[in-house]
């Protein structure tokens, strides 16, 4: 099953790239290795607020790394111009706005991993980091930063 029949299976539709909130860019390609910056999630179209063991549990941030999966696909897609060049979901970085005893950033950050799995099957394994942060960008709950391998 192609990427976009499974996105499709999936009532996935991807937007379009989201200006960038400071100085920098959404992408960067380089060879054959596209860096995505970082995405925070979005709810209702704006920064999806919250921490992690404070205001949110588990479950909810899962459910705000999802999101932003869905919103890299769509600037990876941009990137690259078509998401069947993607011949590997590198790395993944997820930041976990979070309360200093939450110890779940890992399952969190599943959200994304899980998503990006079911769309691209094996070339969607990826190696990846999840961490615990003090505060993100406009009190987002979630941000990730992504790297592909395209051909």
């Amino acid at each position: 099953m192609s990427v976009y029949d499974k996105l499709k299976e999936l009532n996935i539709s991807l937007p379009p790239v989201s200006t960038p909130a400071a100085a920098y860019v959404p992408f960067v390609r380089t060879g054959n290795l596209v860096f995505l910056s970082g995405h925070v999630a979005k709810k209702d179209g704006k920064a999806w607020v919250g921490q992690l063991g404070k205001t949110m549990n588990t479950e909810e941030g899962k459910a705000a790394a999802r999101a932003v999966a869905i919103d890299l696909m769509g600037t990876l897609q941009a990137a690259v111009g078509d998401l069947t060049r993607v011949t590997r979901i590198v790395k993944v970085l997820g930041l976990v706005n979070s309360s200093p005893d939450f110890t779940e950033h890992h399952l969190v950050t599943n959200g994304a991993s899980e998503l990006l799995g079911q769309v691209f099957g094996d070339k969607g394994a990826h190696a990846r980091s999840a961490f615990g942060v003090a505060q993100i960008p406009m009190g987002a709950c979630v941000e990730i930063e992504l790297i592909a391998e395209v051909s």
